[in-house]
């Protein structure tokens, strides 16, 4: 059960947001895009084509107060190996103090839900098979491993 926290979480649209932009941009970018030599301003474009109404794709970003939390994306498409699988959760990332506080947990069930009410029936993301208890704990289930070096995982409606 996440921990009550005060101002409480708050998940929202980065269009509702969008002083995060920079921030959502920077972890992305450190966590899965820095080391493979892709520049920062590359992932900032990505994230700002989620601003605007559309569904997808979408960024929702956590904040508790005026502190940036955690963030998570919907896009339609996150491996070239499965373009049949659409859309798909990308990017969870959860800033470290937050980590363990379900701010994790919250931002993929938000994403999901986000899917579900556009009128998917069902919704990807890929992880290192390392993450896979994470996963499979918020009932998504692995429906192939080893994709690229990855595990894909769905969660149905």
């Amino acid at each position: 059960m996440p921990k009550t926290l005060d101002p409480p979480l708050r998940i929202a649209p980065l269009d509702d947001r969008p002083q995060f932009r920079k921030t959502v941009a920077d972890r992305i970018w450190r966590a899965w895009w820095q080391d493979q030599g892709v520049p920062l301003a590359e992932i900032d474009g990505r994230v700002g084509e989620s601003l605007g109404r559309e569904t997808i794709p979408t960024t929702l970003v956590a904040t508790i107060g005026e502190r940036f939390a955690g963030t998570v994306s919907l896009i339609d498409s996150d491996m070239d190996e499965r373009p049949d699988y659409r859309p798909w959760i990308a990017a969870l990332w959860v800033d470290p103090a937050h980590r363990g506080s379900g701010t994790g947990t919250l931002l993929l069930a938000a994403a999901a839900a986000k899917a579900f009410e556009a009128g998917f029936d069902r919704v990807y993301l890929c992880a290192k098979s390392s993450k896979a208890a994470f996963y499979v704990s918020r009932r998504w289930l692995p429906i192939e491993e080893d994709v690229a070096g990855l595990t894909i995982f769905a969660l149905a409606r």
